[in-house]
């Protein structure tokens, strides 16, 4: 509450420091409220979109953190990578990178099986379907 107190005061006043739009997108992404997390996502790709290449990657990294929360692998593989890019040995990066790997890859093969089970289903009712219809023709 105390960084959006402070975000919002320097909002009234006309214009909200890097420093202060950051501390208080760090808070937002760490809330357990999707909207929060969303809201601070938007913060952090103003200031991605505004600094320097060499000041983004505090930046980077958090937009991939708040995008893996939300579940959203895609988006937070491309900030870590597009970090990476810039610094391939930053372990921290490096480290967030193989977690959300993990996760992308946890997560399609739970789609696959989704789908999977989706498609016997719609085979085994093509089945039932087809078994009702042959038996009703028998009966005439």
């Amino acid at each position: 509450q105390r960084f959006e107190k402070k975000y919002k005061n320097e909002q009234d006043k006309g214009g909200v420091s890097k420093e202060t739009k950051f501390e208080y997108a760090w808070c937002l992404i760490r809330s357990k409220y999707t909207r929060d997390i969303q809201k601070g996502i938007t913060l952090l790709e103003e200031l991605v979109h505004k600094s320097p290449k060499d000041d983004s990657r505090d930046f980077l990294f958090y937009l991939a953190v708040a995008n893996y929360r939300l579940k959203e692998y895609e988006r937070a593989l491309r900030y870590i990578r597009t970090l990476l890019k810039n610094e391939p040995e930053n372990k921290q990066a490096l480290e967030m990178e193989k977690l959300i790997d993990k996760a992308l890859k946890k997560d399609g093969l739970v789609g696959m099986a989704i789908v999977g089970g989706i498609g016997l289903s719609v085979v085994g009712l093509a089945g039932l379907i087809g078994l009702a219809v042959s038996k009703g023709a028998a009966k005439s």
